[in-house]
């Protein structure tokens, strides 16, 4: 079943919308699909205007920022310790923005899109704090 983005039938107290004219085909949305960790496999599309989206099905890497040298690294992504979108991605290792990563050289937060961007960037979170953090959001 696809995804329709239009208008919705309700007001938002619950009234009625009198429809005005029917589904386009421009108002349905496409199917959620998620970023995994393992090989790089991208999955283009064509949207409006004949452009191109990228979608991350599974990542090896991410960008990583160190706040404090102001520097971005390439590192490999171990496991996913948080993801407060949905508790269930942190056992399947779904990478959505918002979720908190394990790498090479510490946690850090993803704050891309990977469904929308086509790439993984991540702050670093400060060790002690962020450890502490991740363990009281997931118990």
């Amino acid at each position: 079943m696809a995804l329709w983005q239009g208008r919705s039938k309700r007001k938002p107290t619950g009234g009625r919308y009198r429809p005005f004219r029917k589904k386009r085909r421009r108002e349905i949305g496409r199917e959620q699909q998620y970023a995994f960790i393992g090989a790089q496999r991208l999955k283009l599309y064509r949207t409006k205007g004949a452009n191109r989206k990228v979608r991350i099905l599974s990542a090896e890497f991410a960008n990583v920022l160190d706040r404090r040298t102001s520097a971005t690294k390439k590192v490999k992504i171990v496991t996913v310790k948080a993801n407060p979108s949905n508790p269930n991605f942190v056992t399947r290792n779904i990478i959505t923005r918002g979720a908190t990563i394990q790498t090479e050289i510490g946690l850090a937060r993803v704050t891309s899109r990977p469904g929308q961007d086509g790439v993984i960037n991540a702050v670093l979170l400060e060790t002690a704090e962020g450890e502490a953090s991740v363990t009281r959001r997931t118990s």
